[in-house]
């Protein structure tokens, strides 16, 4: 199914907004949409929109909005609360779905044999994480996965220096309390604060292992059974991500959350157009064989938000022309490896033997 339809859920977030305005300099008419209908309206307004309003937990209201509508792209998190309503209201109208998490269990769900099997009967594409997380590292997942196809381990990272939007920042609250995770013989498994040393281009760097999306969607792209994800890391910082293991069961406390995610509210805005403008990322790969042979790969791309950005908008262009397969996808599954390298900031994709 071609998208001449689609809606921005969650517009008026820091990252739905990047993305609608994007939309809006490409020639494109997106629906805006969210929960809150005054900031709906006054977005749709700046920006020449139409706009509905209606909250995820009306089923009725929520199927009735996307009757008319081919593909959503789903904005609004936290994803562990707002993304299952929202992909199976999609299957329900046979309306594609995407969003930008960068969730592990939010992946896990999506690409569950239910939802999986749900979406193809309804010919409908289920694509979670088209923004940074994970289109970059998704591809050089893939691209590895391709140069060694008996890799039995993966590794990834990403380098980059932007400050936090306030969904992320939110998102980063929950996984403190959920520990950190990988992969292990194709199973999500809790591992602790891993380390090492990467060079992403600039010398080694020490690097800790954190719970990103790939350690979900990276299988599901290469089906290598054992990930890891990190990102740099100061010793002082790695020993602070050690310690919380203390306080996980504090952590977990809804008054604990709402606590840390009401500072978010009042202090983190997202970096402004000129910090992003500034700013790029630096992705990094590893994998290995049984044999120990060892493959590296590199990406360069824009700032993160700015590819969270780009990327829903290149996804839709694209669909507007081209069938494409149903079902539960990642990104590279569904626009293939050399995706993140075509969106504007970004470099080819550069694999050597380590």
């Amino acid at each position: 199914m071609t998208v001449r339809t689609w809606m921005i859920y969650g517009a008026y977030g820091y990252s739905g907004r990047l993305i609608a305005k994007h939309a809006r300099e490409r020639g494109l008419s997106p629906v805006l949409a969210g929960r809150d209908a005054a900031k709906t309206e006054a977005l749709a307004a700046e920006l020449g929109l139409v706009h509905r309003a209606f909250p995820l937990s009306d089923r009725g209201r929520l199927e009735s909005a996307l009757t008319d509508i081919d593909a959503v792209v789903h904005c609004a998190g936290p994803f562990s609360a707002t993304s299952a309503p929202m992909i199976d209201a999609c299957i329900a109208a046979r309306t594609h779905y995407f969003d930008i998490t960068g969730e592990a269990f939010v992946f896990e769900h999506a690409h569950s044999h239910a939802v999986n099997d749900a979406a193809t009967r309804a010919d409908v594409i289920v694509c979670p994480g088209v923004g940074f997380d994970v289109v970059p590292t998704d591809c050089v997942a893939k691209s590895l996965k391709e140069a060694m196809p008996d890799a039995r381990s993966l590794e990834l990272a990403f380098d980059g220096g932007s400050r936090l939007s306030p969904g992320t920042a939110k998102t980063m609250v929950e996984g403190l309390a959920l520990g950190t995770y990988g992969r292990r013989d194709g199973q999500l498994v809790r591992t602790g604060v891993l380390t090492r040393e990467i060079d992403f281009g600039r010398g080694p760097r020490s690097a800790m292992s954190i719970s990103w999306g790939d350690i979900s969607t990276a299988y599901h792209s290469t089906r290598i059974p054992d990930i890891t994800v990190y990102i740099p890391a100061s010793p002082k910082r790695i020993q602070s991500a050690k310690r919380a293991a203390w306080i996980r069961p504090l952590l977990k406390l809804g008054p604990v959350q709402a606590y840390l995610k009401g500072k978010i509210d009042r202090r983190v805005r997202g970096p402004s157009d000129a910090q992003r403008a500034d700013d790029s990322t630096r992705v990094w790969g590893e994998v290995r064989n049984a044999s120990g042979d060892r493959l590296v790969a590199r990406l360069e791309t824009a700032n993160g938000y700015t590819v969270t950005q780009l990327a829903p908008v290149a996804i839709i262009e694209h669909l507007q022309s081209a069938e494409a397969p149903s079902g539960s996808l990642t990104p590279a599954m569904l626009m293939g490896k050399g995706f993140a390298s075509a969106l504007p900031g970004s470099s080819p994709i550069r694999i050597e033997r380590a």
